[in-house]
């Protein structure tokens, strides 16, 4: 028998049933991010929300995710880990339904932040559920399937949320959570070992820490979603906010790290660590990449190219589809190659396939996006089961909860971060470049009139009997010809930043020590 089947022997069989109903949960909370955003016109229409007031629908869900993330490793501890991952499994079931029943936007928006609230909890702890129940030669293919839910959901989100709008109405992609809900729910019940409760704990929690991370990352979450509708600083309301995420966040890190702090919320002390530090640098980069371009191509495409929601699903498909066939095959590269290296091989192809995609014009729609999102697609596959790995090894298995929930909420937090600087980047450089543009094609240029003649007669031998109206649509057309190609440039622009970040990341993995131990991959 292999030494692999070996390994796969010694797994009890409730162990992988329950990290397989763990790692659904974490697909679907991730899931639900993408799926919603791509059907929030749907959903605006149906609860009559206005159209500056929809951004919230996903905001609130977000500030609930980002808020719990650092909280469930403690309450886990508090409630037992499974029977706060089974309640929380549930109450996200409850209000995915509410949310398909929700009938006005206030009602839309608190039900949203309840099940942001509660689906969060699903992403660590999944996480967590592989380090604690996996031995350590055989987390690497938990780590293969955790990076799936973290990679392949938002990579199908906007394609299942498109199309389940399209047939059934946005309402039902709140109802398709209960069918792995329940599945997911049936192998926590049946997987997980019960444990008594420790509610001392709750008591004597780090609750100055609580409190001052809560109000910190929610207020920071709103202002990132938010700052750019209503232009940062300029208002009051956004300046208020960074104000008070400011003030919190730095109590939350002098609380975490006072020395007479013996039960911190989390162990920020982690960061010592060499390759725990260098590996969230590289995981903060990675989410900050990963969610602008998710947030990016679809824009583009329906922006530059009239792309529908659906059509742009489909062009995303095929960063998440080729994932599905390389993933299985990380642990075996995994003990053949050092992960440091695997890792960085993943950030260089995946900031080349950024890269590819500076010099967009009217002839780069869906078709020539294929091979940059085939490219990022291995990329990404490298990536996570690797990054997953190095930030988990090493650590001793008390301070596991806080490793898994730093991790996960700053890549989040680097999505939240890239997203809204790539929205205000977008805007910008479409400013610049349609300075730089308008100049050149002044109405006394004769190649712009030139222009102007040839637009005047298609428009008067297609039923346009008045010249000067004629003219005066030819000149309308013209500027939306400047608009479109100041936007090829800016999403052209905004795609090199991405890449940017991702030879960041790259570099950041050259600081990471080889992986020691006997569960260290990279060995033969």
């Amino acid at each position: 028998m292999s030494a692999s089947g070996a390994v796969k022997e010694k797994v009890p069989l409730k162990n992988r049933i329950a990290v397989f109903g763990a790692l659904i949960g974490a697909f679907m909370a991730v899931l639900n991010i993408q799926v919603v955003n791509t059907s929030l016109p749907d959903i605006q229409g149906g609860i009559g929300a206005g159209l500056d007031d929809g951004g919230w629908i996903s905001t609130s869900y977000l500030v609930g995710e980002i808020i719990v993330i650092p909280l469930s490793s403690w309450l886990s501890n508090v409630f037992s880990l499974r029977r706060y991952l089974i309640v929380n499994t549930v109450l996200f079931l409850i209000f995915s339904v509410l949310c398909g029943l929700a009938t006005n936007f206030p009602e839309m928006v608190i039900l949203r932040a309840l099940q942001g609230f509660s689906g969060g909890v699903l992403i660590p702890l999944a996480l967590l559920c592989v380090i604690l129940l996996l031995p350590e030669r055989a987390r690497p293919v938990g780590f293969a399937a955790f990076a799936l839910t973290a990679t392949f959901a938002p990579a199908i989100g906007p394609t299942i949320g498109g199309a389940i709008t399209d047939i059934y109405g946005w309402r039902y992609i709140f109802f398709l959570n209960l069918v792995p809900g329940v599945v997911m729910l049936s192998a926590l019940v049946y997987g997980l070992a019960p444990a008594p409760m420790q509610l001392g704990k709750f008591w004597t929690g780090d609750w100055i820490g609580v409190i001052t991370m809560a109000v910190g990352l929610g207020t920071l979450q709103v202002v990132l979603e938010e700052g750019n509708k209503d232009d940062w600083f300029g208002s009051p309301f956004i300046l208020h906010l960074t104000i008070l995420s400011a003030v919190s966040m730095a109590l939350f890190f002098f609380q975490a790290l006072r020395p007479g702090n013996k039960v911190p919320l989390v162990n920020l002390k982690l960061f010592a660590k060499r390759n725990f530090a260098f590996v969230n640098i590289s995981g903060f980069l990675l989410g900050f990449t990963l969610y602008s371009a998710v947030y990016l191509i679809p824009l583009y495409l329906a922006v530059a190219h009239g792309y529908s929601a659906r059509q742009a699903g489909m062009v995303m498909l095929w960063i998440g589809l080729p994932q599905l066939a390389i993933i299985p095959f990380m642990p075996l590269l995994m003990r053949k190659f050092d992960p440091r290296w695997l890792l960085a091989f993943g950030f260089a192809l995946f900031a080349i396939s950024s890269f590819m995609n500076i010099n967009l014009g009217p002839n780069d729609s869906g078709p020539q996006m294929l091979i940059p999102n085939l490219v990022r697609a291995v990329g990404q596959a490298l990536i996570f089961p690797c990054i997953t790995t190095i930030a988990t090894a090493g650590i001793a298995p008390a301070d596991s909860g806080s490793a898994s929930a730093l991790f996960n909420m700053l890549r989040n937090l680097g999505g939240a971060v890239g997203i809204a600087m790539t929205q205000t980047f977008v805007t910008n450089r479409e400013k610049f470049h349609s300075a730089i543009i308008d100049p050149t094609v002044s109405l006394l240029n004769p190649a712009t009139q030139s222009r102007i003649a040839e637009l005047t007669a298609y428009f008067q031998a297609h039923g346009m009997n008045d010249p000067a109206g004629a003219r005066a649509q030819a000149i309308q057309m013209l500027g939306k010809v400047i608009q479109l190609q100041s936007y090829y440039f800016a999403y052209g622009d905004a795609f090199g930043m991405l890449g940017v970040a991702m030879v960041g990341a790259c570099l950041c993995t050259f600081c990471i020590a080889k992986l020691k131990g006997p569960g260290a991959p990279g060995g033969h």
